[in-house]
């Protein structure tokens, strides 16, 4: 068991399987944005081998991202080997959705259990500025896929942007009127990269809550107002799906975290906005045994920090967001 010195039990494991991507968002990362060769990138076995070894710690939840995992080759062997694993009880991933509907099936056979979309707007013309490329038309076709082959209950991930997209919240949270998904609307965070338009640009949670309630009704405290992961949930009256709020700015859920990070190169991240990394590709290259990396993952752990400091303007400014992995 790999518990921090808070006595955080930390089991949920989010892997960045490569940090290249087929859009280029505005908030995410430049738009001529240079990727790492290839060779600097974890390789097939080593994921699953590193996968096998956070499994003998007792990581049980794996969440696959990227950059935009889908343009990783051989992504449904990867799968097939994670979902494979002993002791991986939930795997699930992150995509763009711009990919997914040539995969779908083949992603579901392979053992990935659940997706979740992110998707910024409902406007095309806006989609493709917002994203600098890509069609809305491709995302749509991979959200439904996902949803014919069984990955559910499918979740809609939505960066808030203020005169970018706020205006589109209104349509983004009607979509639970007519489908049992989860539409989640998440606080932009600073990173490097573009870190002055996520600052400028931000709206939190109560601005968004409000402008939902003024244009559709009240907004019902599902789950016992406890946490869903990140999101507090919501519900709407008479809708099939629900709202998520993932507000890691202005109401941070720290206390709550069991997450770590493994970045496309091969390090522990600890925390999503705090720059403190473990190198676990150097020895895993270099011959380290299981015990060794066993004993570099308990112990990175244990020096995971209790939260961000973004309150205090510490701000993760060694990596973008594509090359963590959200």
């Amino acid at each position: 068991m790999a518990l921090d010195r808070f006595g955080r039990r930390i089991h949920y494991l989010r892997i960045s399987l490569t940090d290249h991507c087929n859009l280029r968002c505005v908030y995410c990362m430049p738009e001529h944005m240079v990727f790492r060769p290839t060779a600097d990138l974890l390789q097939d076995e080593e994921i699953l081998k590193l996968v096998r070894v956070f499994a003998s710690l007792g990581f049980d939840k794996i969440r696959l991202t990227g950059g935009e995992p889908t343009v990783r080759a051989h992504v449904v062997d990867i799968v097939r080997g994670i979902a494979a694993t002993p002791g991986i009880r939930s795997l699930s991933m992150t995509s763009n959705g711009v990919n997914f509907a040539r995969l779908a099936a083949q992603l579901a056979e392979a053992g990935l259990q659940r997706v979740n979309f992110s998707l910024d707007t409902l406007d095309p013309e806006k989609f493709r500025q917002l994203t600098r490329r890509g069609f809305i038309e491709d995302v749509w076709a991979g959200i439904y896929a996902a949803e014919q082959v069984g990955l559910k209950p499918i979740k809609i991930n939505a960066v808030v942007m203020r005169d970018y997209n706020d205006s589109d919240i209104i349509d983004l949270a009607r979509l639970t009127f007519d489908h049992p998904w989860q539409v989640r609307f998440i606080e932009m965070m600073p990173f490097a990269g573009a870190t002055e338009f996520q600052e400028m640009q931000g709206m939190q949670e109560e601005e968004i809550k409000t402008r939902i309630e003024a244009a559709l009704g009240p907004l019902l405290p599902l789950n016992g107002s406890q946490l869903d992961g990140e999101a507090r949930l919501y519900g709407l009256p008479a809708a099939k799906g629900t709202l998520g709020f993932i507000s890691t700015v202005s109401k941070p859920f720290c206390a709550s975290c069991t997450r770590a990070r493994l970045t496309s190169d091969g390090f522990l991240r600890l925390c999503l906005l705090r720059e403190q990394e473990v190198d676990l590709l150097n020895p895993l290259r270099a011959g380290a045994s299981l015990a060794d990396l066993q004993q570099l993952i308990i112990h990175a752990i244990w020096e995971k920090p209790w939260g961000h400091r973004l309150a205090q303007r510490a701000i993760a400014l060694n990596r973008v967001m594509s090359e963590i992995g959200g």
